[in-house]
């Protein structure tokens, strides 16, 4: 495999539908309400990818470092467990996407706020820095928020409520019209893809001590809370979409919830972890789909 192979593998393609859910999401909202506006949609867009592809590169270095990646490692293997890259080269990566993602943040940024919200601007800035900090935190250091059971949280107000309100907020420069539902909705099933993930690891993580909720919840618990979070977000789904008192078209973004549901069943009766591997994507997508559904709609 060429360097660029191991590249595209380290940035793990099939996260980056999920990351723009909320991007989506929000820019529905904003249509609805007119506030909507193309170049703002594209940055978030570019500026959301940023995050998650350095995240991805942070989690290939900080698990690599620590030993976490092994040779009983459930999951797809990384780029540097497999020496398709070193550490020295994953560091340079972050660094690099790091730079270029707090470039196009400042550029969205100013282009939603221009010189006429400098306090707005101030906060929105420092919250691209924090999410940045996220992004690498989640593995890389002693105090890897990952290994302390509090990955849920950080997925669910980065990937929910900055996510979906923080985008919203570009645009229409208000808190309004149920925009808060849409992020719960969102936050959880983004915060499920990442339980999923951690239920497969759980067994090996628990070896090496990754204490992820998984881990601390164990195999019965885990799996309840899993379903929580899909109930959650279908409940937060339809409460929105009643309470903003969307087209009916717009109901057809429920269709998602579908493959949940049979997700919910299937994560019940698993006993072999490494057979939930395949669901990721299926959560992953689904909310993708949610999502894309209430943009699309919204234009009708």
């Amino acid at each position: 495999m060429n360097k660029v192979r191991a590249w595209v593998s380290a940035a793990r393609l099939r996260t980056l539908p999920l990351s723009i859910a909320g991007i989506l999401a929000s820019s529905a909202v904003a249509i609805k309400v007119q506030v909507f506006a193309t170049p703002i949609l594209i940055l978030a867009v570019l500026t959301t990818l940023g995050f998650q592809i350095l995240s991805n590169f942070a989690n290939d270095y900080g698990d690599g470092i620590k030993g976490t990646d092994n040779k009983d490692r459930v999951g797809p293997k990384r780029a540097f467990q497999s020496g398709l890259l070193t550490a020295k080269e994953l560091k340079k990566g972050m660094i690099l996407t790091a730079i270029l993602t707090l470039f196009l943040a400042s550029l969205l940024i100013f282009t939603a706020f221009g010189n006429d919200h400098i306090l707005l601007s101030f906060i929105f800035f420092n919250l691209g820095i924090a999410a940045i900090v996220a992004a690498v935190k989640y593995t890389v250091g002693d105090n890897a928020y990952g290994y302390r059971a509090m990955g849920d949280l950080f997925v669910f107000l980065f990937f929910g409520i900055v996510g979906v309100v923080g985008c919203y907020f570009l645009f229409s420069k208000s808190l309004g019209d149920h925009v808060f539902l849409l992020a719960i909705a969102i936050g959880c099933m983004s915060t499920a893809v990442l339980n999923l993930n951690n239920m497969r690891d759980r067994i090996e993580d628990e070896k090496v001590q990754k204490n992820t909720l998984a881990v601390v919840l164990g195999a019965k618990n885990v799996k309840i809370y899993h379903c929580f979070l899909i109930c959650t977000g279908l409940i937060a789904a339809l409460v929105y979409l009643f309470a903003s008192n969307a087209k009916p078209l717009s109901y057809l973004a429920l269709l998602a919830f579908i493959p949940l549901v049979i997700n919910m069943i299937k994560v019940f009766k698993n006993e072999n972890p490494a057979a939930l591997d395949p669901e990721l994507k299926k959560i992953a997508l689904s909310t993708f789909l949610f999502a894309l559904v209430l943009f699309v709609t919204s234009f009708f």
